[in-house]
């Protein structure tokens, strides 16, 4: 038996981005019993040259609703990119997987050929769909998730791999 595009985007996005949002609660809490202000969690980063933890998560909602989107046909939703909280990280989270489970399988399915195009600056990348997917989003997607997972951990917000791979 075959893995439709479907299968293999639209619920691992959904996934792994409830995961971080569980993640956040964890964090959320661990500063108030800390008496740590979220910023301190918000703005730490894993290496100086690498982004901080509020970007970690944008990036990996911007990966999720674009690659959905562009597998589908789609226009990709625009983020503004200026949340500064907790909370507001968890409703971009809420917004990102209420946008994911608006397109349908039949949007998805079949994109393994679909030209993807994406302009970074200067620079486009063409792919196919399915080599857009396995090759690049995903290796995008895993990297800034588990580097927020990582960016908590790091911090002693007490977060283990059950939070980041969710249940069973």
């Amino acid at each position: 038996m075959s893995i439709s595009m479907y299968q293999a985007s639209v619920p691992v996005f959904i996934r792994m981005l409830t995961n971080i949002s569980g993640i956040l609660d964890k964090a959320a809490a661990d500063a108030e019993a800390r008496k740590i202000d979220p910023a301190v969690f918000l703005n730490a980063r894993l290496a100086p040259d690498m982004y901080p933890f509020t970007r970690q998560v944008q990036i990996a909602s911007d990966s999720a609703k674009g690659a959905s989107a562009r597998l589908a046909g789609l226009e990709v939703p625009k983020y503004e990119d200026n949340e500064t909280s907790i909370a507001e990280l968890k409703a971009r989270i809420d917004k990102t997987i209420a946008f994911v489970k608006t397109i349908k399988p039949a949007q998805i399915d079949g994109s393994e050929e679909r030209v993807i195009t994406l302009v970074q600056g200067d620079k486009t990348r063409t792919f196919k769909g399915q080599a857009y997917l396995l090759e690049y989003v995903f290796a995008n997607f895993y990297f800034h998730v588990a580097t927020a997972y990582a960016i908590l951990r790091h911090n002693g917000v007490p977060v283990g791999k059950k939070d980041f791979v969710g249940p069973a």
